[in-house]
This record gives structure tokens, sequence and C-alpha cells, in this order.
């Protein structure tokens, strides 16, 4: 974790649609040949951030108590950074008989190798450990398991909401 507050502090464009869409086209490398809807890339972009949240390695950024609130706001960004990796032929979008669905575009892997910092080195290892335990998740068991965190997160809210409002008395 010190290595990623490390990389932190050095001003990376975190959160932008140039961030969010290299985490996409580091999940879709590492399902790659799968596609996935939106939603769903909302969802890996939370988790392979945030992957300590599931049982998984130590997240790529920090556990601030209010980071359940970054799926509400999340979407926008994950689109935007997609339709950028699309404009770079990293990410393909393919309509199919569910919809809409996005999967790693022919230059994806060449791009990922050639970007060779600390923090890709680790965003690319929990982009491979969401791809592994999440990839092959069928939607209905997804949702639940996103629905049932997402309880535990805003529950957590619940509780630091309420230990501000005890130490302001």
């Amino acid at each position: 974790m010190e290595e990623v507050t490390a990389i932190r502090r050095r001003g990376l464009p975190f959160n932008s649609p140039l961030e969010t869409g290299i985490r996409s086209v580091g999940v879709l490398a590492a399902l790659f040949p799968k596609a996935f809807d939106l939603q769903r890339m909302v969802a890996f972009d939370y988790l392979v951030v945030h992957t300590a949240d599931v049982g998984g390695p130590a997240s790529l950024h920090p556990e601030l108590p209010l980071r359940s609130a970054e799926l509400l706001v999340r979407r926008e960004l994950v689109e935007r950074g997609l339709h950028l990796m699309m404009s770079r032929e990293l990410v393909e979008r393919v309509v199919d008989s569910s919809g809409i669905v996005y999967r790693a575009g022919e230059m994806a892997e060449v791009f990922l190798s050639t970007l060779t910092s600390e923090y890709m080195n680790l965003l690319q290892l929990r982009a491979q450990w969401v791809a592994e335990v999440f990839g092959d998740m069928g939607d209905d068991d997804f949702r639940t398991l996103m629905r049932e965190n997402f309880d535990k997160w805003v529950e957590q809210f619940h509780v630091v909401e309420k230990s501000s409002a005890g130490g302001a008395s």
C-alpha cells in the first residue's frame, strides 16, 4: 500500500477519463475475448481500484470512508474513458444479443506492455485478479454480490457519519 500512496503523491491523473479508460483496457485485456456491458465495466472499475473491499489484494487507491458513493458517480467517467480508448482502438464496442458491450481491442495488449510504471504493474495485477474472480460470474450472481457489498459499504458510511456527528457535539 505504501507504493500506491507514493505514486498518488506524484500527482497522477486519478479518476479522469484517461485513468478510467486505462483501467478498463487493463480489465478487458485480462478478460479477452469476453465482452461486458457498461454497468459491469463500472463495477469492474470500482473493484479493480478497491480490491481489498472484496477480499482481494491491497486496494490500488486509499480506502476512504466515503468511497461507496464512487459507484454512483463512476458511470459517466467509465463511459468517457471507454470512448477515449475506443478512439485509440484499444477498446471495441460491439452490439450483441444482450445490447452494447465492450471488449479489448487489437492493440490493448501492445499498449499495456508499453506502460511499465509501478502503478501500471499494480493495476495489471489487480485487473488480472478481478478477471479471475469475477470474469466468469453470471449476471445474477454478480448483481447479488455487488448489491450485498454496496449495502455493506453504505452501512460503513453511516458508521463514519455517526462518528463524525458524535465528535462534533
